[in-house]
């Protein structure tokens, strides 16, 4: 179980430009021994699943600052449905106010993690997750 190597797809969706954020996040992953991809700014979710999908990825990340996550992370769930990727762990990364987490999850959002989340529980989810 432990020799398959993570793949995972980092993506900033929509006009957010901060990337600082996700780049540490990719740093950590990196560090803990993650294959990660990372789509760069200003994706749509159509790019995004289709990077996912060209990249036989293990999991998607999505980090969104501008508070549009619930309509993002639905067009991906969506996308992915689609693209038969519905195996595939979602998670997303950004401000994400207490309040939405319940949607999130109902949509299928395995992995929320507002900002100042620890690296090391992004890290540990990726692991259990991606394998």
């Amino acid at each position: 179980m432990g020799d398959k190597k993570i793949r995972v797809l980092m993506a900033k969706p929509g006009l957010d430009g901060h990337d600082r954020g996700v780049k540490t996040v990719i740093h950590a992953l990196h560090d803990a021994g993650i294959d990660v991809t990372y789509t760069g700014l200003h994706k749509t979710p159509e790019e995004i699943v289709k990077a996912a999908a060209d990249d036989n990825v293990s999991l998607v990340g999505l980090s969104i600052l501008s508070g549009a996550h619930i309509p993002i992370c639905a067009q991906i769930v969506k996308l992915m449905k689609e693209a038969g990727m519905s195996d595939k762990p979602l998670m997303v990364g950004g401000v994400i106010p207490e309040r939405d987490i319940p949607a999130l999850r109902e949509m299928g959002v395995e992995g929320i993690f507002p900002v100042d989340t620890p690296f090391e529980d992004i890290v540990r989810f990726v692991e259990e997750k991606g394998r």
